[in-house]
Parts: structure tokens; C-alpha cells; sequence
């Protein structure tokens, strides 16, 4: 039997692409002994705190999360903030190897005039709102009747569809009860979505598109004119059986006869129109100047020079996230990613970090479905693999940084939690956390509902950590 100790590794980041680079690395030949930190009381990253409350067959996919930690083989270690209660100098006393999948969660940045007005906003910001993250505010200004959603992913639409949406229409879902009340009061009536491209350039997914058209009480309106294709318009069309669905449907669209469109509340869809300004009174907002572009030929565009006025009091920007620097680890400001090379981090000369990777959009950016993260973490934890077995693809030898032996100069798993008890960090293990989703279902139940969300973190680990019924 052999005496080396299993290898031990931390994940810090325990959205889907940290629970499946783990479930991934369990998996290999590899004796692994696997750690998965995370900064909420709560794992499942955006998939609990970023998808619309309305699509539940997405937050479907944290059942087949939740499978993976309820096996027992990989340990969730809750409410633990990287570069606050623990840095890399730390983990590395614990472990051989430290995986970062921290995700992206701010917004990117639209450098227009008037963008720093009151009554524009980040989307991501308003998605943690109404997803009922626990580190933003209850409370959001819902104010306007006229507002702007720029931006031509399943993002901007879903922004645009909560806040066009009767909030009643939401009640069973998983929505919190403060969102569902400053919902409820919301005065709006129309909700424009501005793309700076055609309709065969946008990033809608057919299904979320389609959706739209079965909101209750909110009618779809579209503009004739906003709707060009050119060949490179022609030659997505052709090439991609999404692009054409989508297309489809935004041109059926157009057929729809305005006289029949008696609903309460519009959701307006602009194409080939570039934000140029939001326009500002007394510091707030007051509308929107677009430029009119035009396809070039090749599905890019050019602003023509032509501008449009639009009256909206609120703008919500849904370009983008991008990720954040954590301490101690190489970061790309331009790009938002953690250096590196096919996930192992690399510093500023370019040589990989011994025992440090990236997984997930905090190495390749805000890009990609489930299943590129999934293909992603594959490619990371191969990389691992071969670090520490000096074995690549097909047997060869590879140029393994970790072979030499186990680094970590506390491998026992209590002593990683005795150092975060020493300062005071409330762990949240993954037998505190099915307390809390236990809770949750049964604040639904009585409801209908599949559960009502805990907002407040220190609700959340109250009831985690059995302090509160």
C-alpha cells in the first residue's frame, strides 16, 4: 500500500464551473482529497444568484450540482472569503494545488456620456436584486415608466422581461417577497431593448426569445425598419439552425397586427441602434440618443451619423460581466481574466504558477454555455493531471511542476478548519447548508411555491448553523 497521502486540493469558487472541475478531478486516478470554498452561505454560484427566477428548467441544472456535493467525496467549505479570511500564501500551507473559479459578476464597463447619471444601472446589479443575493440592498428604485435595456443577450432580455413582467405572474417562483413587493408597485409601461446589430447578430437563445411572446399582459413590438441582412446576415442564417429560429421568430413578429396589441405593458425590440448618450436633468435620467448603424456587408456595423431621441427615466446596461483581480494571483485588467495559459496561471514572464489554475469565465471570460464549462474544467484539471503526474495525453512525459512531492505543509483536513475557526469565520459545510435548502422549500410549500428564497446572510447562516428555527 502505497504511504504518499492523498493529494490535496481547494476549489475556491463553488458555482458550476468549481463543482465541476471537482467532480472532474474526483474522477481521475488521481488520490485526491478535494476542498470547495466558497464566499456565500449558499454554493451554485449564478445559477442560484443570476438566472431569472422564471426559468426554472435552467435552475434545474443545480440538481445535478447538488448530486455532486451530496456524494460526501468533495467537502463545501461556505461563507469563506478568498483574500479576507484566507489568501493564496494560506492555502498553500493546506494544499498542493489551488484551482480559482471564481466566475465574473460585475458589469462591464459602456463608456458613453451619461452613464454615471442616476437612474442608470449595471444589470448584474439588478440581477443579484432580484435574485436576492445576500451582499446587495433590499430595496431597488423602480421608478420609471419608460426604460432602456441595452444589450442583445439572454441577459438583457431577461432583465427586460422581469421588469416588464406583472409581478403577480412571478409568484411562483422562487421570487423574494421584498422583490415581489417593490415589483408589484412598479409604474412601468414600456421597456425598450436597444442592439447595436441586426436581428441575426443577436445573442438571444431561441427558447428565452420565445418565451417572451408568452408573457401575460405585455405585448412584443417590433419596428420594420429596424430589420436588415446582409450576407453575412444571410450566411449565419444558413450556417446555424439557432441563428434561424431566432430569426424566424423576431420576423414573425413583424406580421403581428399593431390593432390587436391591447396589452398593459410593452416590451419594445430595437435593432441596429448604438447607444450614444444617456440624456440628464438635475443628475438624472431623462432618455436615451442612439445612433442609427448599418451592416457593412460582413454582419459588423457603422454608425450612420443619424440619431433618435428616446424619453426613458431608467437605463439598465447588460453588455457584459467581467471579472474581478483576487490578491496575490496574476490578473489581466484587460481582459478581466486571471493570466493564463489553457488554465494553469501564469505571472507576468509567463511561467505557470506551481500548483495554481483557473476554471470557469474567470479564465476564458463571460462566454459559453453550461456545457463550455464543463469542457473547460475538463482542460484544467487535465493540465493538473499531468502537472502531477508528469504524464500528458498518450503517455508522454510532461513537464509536471508537482512531482517532486506534496507541497502543502498541513494536509489534514481539520487543520484548515481549525485555522478558519482561530479566526472566527462561520464555515458553512455542506449538512449546515441542506438546513437551509430544507428551509427554504418548506417557507414554499404552503405557498405552492418550490421555495421562497432566505436574502439576508445573517438569516442565512443562522438557520445554516442551527441557531434559528
Amino acid at each position: 500500500m502505497s504511504s504518499i497521502r492523498p493529494l490535496r486540493v481547494a476549489i475556491v469558487g463553488a458555482g458550476p464551473a468549481g463543482i465541476y472541475a471537482a467532480d472532474i478531478l474526483s474522477k481521475t486516478d488521481l488520490d485526491v482529497s478535494i476542498d470547495l470554498f466558497e464566499r456565500l452561505p449558499a454554493p451554485f454560484g449564478l445559477v442560484r444568484y443570476g438566472v431569472a427566477p422564471d426559468h426554472p428548467r435552467i435552475k434545474q441544472i443545480i440538481t445535478a450540482l447538488h448530486r455532486v456535493l451530496s456524494r460526501g467525496d468533495v467537502r463545501l467549505l461556505g461563507n469563506v472569503d478568498y483574500g479576507v479570511d484566507l489568501k493564496l500564501d494560506d492555502l498553500r500551507q493546506f494544499y498542493d494545488a489551488v484551482i480559482f473559479s471564481t466566475g465574473a459578476i460585475k458589469d462591464h464597463e459602456l463608456p458613453v456620456p451619461g452613464i454615471d447619471l442616476d437612474g442608470s444601472y449595471g444589470a448584474a446589479d439588478f440581477v443579484s436584486w432580484y435574485d436576492g443575493h445576500p451582499d446587495v440592498p433590499r430595496t431597488w428604485p423602480l421608478e420609471a415608466k419608460e426604460v432602456a435595456v441595452l444589450g442583445a443577450g439572454n441577459v438583457a432580455l431577461d432583465v427586460a422581461r422581469i421588469l416588464a413582467k406583472h409581478a403577480d405572474d412571478l409568484l411562483p417562483t422562487e421570487i423574494p417577497a421584498n422583490v415581489y413587493d417593490i415589483l408589484k408597485s412598479s409604474p412601468v409601461t414600456d421597456v425598450h431593448v436597444f442592439a447595436r446589430r441586426g436581428p441575426a447578430q443577436v445573442k438571444f437563445s431561441p427558447l428565452e426569445l420565445r418565451e417572451l411572446g408568452h408573457v401575460p399582459d405585455v405585448d412584443i413590438v417590433v419596428y420594420p425598419e429596424d430589420y436588415d441582412f446582409d450576407e453575412g446576415s444571410m450566411a449565419a442564417v444558413e450556417s446555424s439552425n439557432q441563428t434561424k429560429q431566432v430569426v424566424k421568430t423576431l420576423t414573425d413578429w413583424t406580421l403581428v397586427d399593431p390593432s390587436t396589441q391591447t396589452a398593459s405593458r410593452r416590451l419594445h425590440l430595437h435593432f441596429l441602434h448604438a447607444p450614444a448618450e444617456i440624456l440628464g436633468e438635475d443628475g438624472k435620467v431623462v432618455g436615451l440618443r442612439t445612433e442609427r448603424t448599418a451592416l457593412q456587408g460582413d454582419g459588423t456595423v457603422k454608425g450612420t451619423g443619424e440619431h433618435h431621441d428616446w424619453p426613458v427615466q431608467a437605463v439598465y446596461r447588460a453588455v457584459g460581466y467581467f471579472g474581478s483581480p483576487l490578491p496575490e494571483v496574476p490578473f489581466d485588467e484587460l481582459k478581466g481574466v486571471i493570466s493564463n495559459r489553457e488554465g494553469r496561471v501564469v505571472d507576468l514572464d509567463g511561467d505557470h504558477l506551481p500548483g495554481v489554475y483557473a476554471t470557469g469565465w474567470i479564465k476564458r471570460g463571460p462566454v459559453g454555455l453550461i456545457g463550455h464549462t464543463k469542457s473547460d474544467a475538463s482542460e484544467t484539471i487535465r493540465h493538473l493531471v499531468e502537472d502531477v503526474t508528469g504524464v500528458g495525453d498518450g503517455g508522454d512525459v510532461a513537464t509536471g511542476d508537482l512531482t517532486a512531492g506534496r507541497t502543502a505543509t498541513q494536509a489534514e483536513p481539520q487543520a484548515v478548519l481549525d485555522f478558519l475557526a482561530d479566526r472566527g469565520v462561520d464555515v458553512v459545510e455542506w449538512d449546515d447548508f441542506v438546513l437551509l435548502d430544507e428551509h427554504e422549500k418548506s417557507l414554499g410549500e404552503p405557498h405552492g411555491r418550490e421555495r421562497i428564497k432566505v436574502v439576508p446572510r445573517d438569516e442565512m447562516l443562522d438557520i445554516a448553523k442551527r441557531r434559528r428555527a
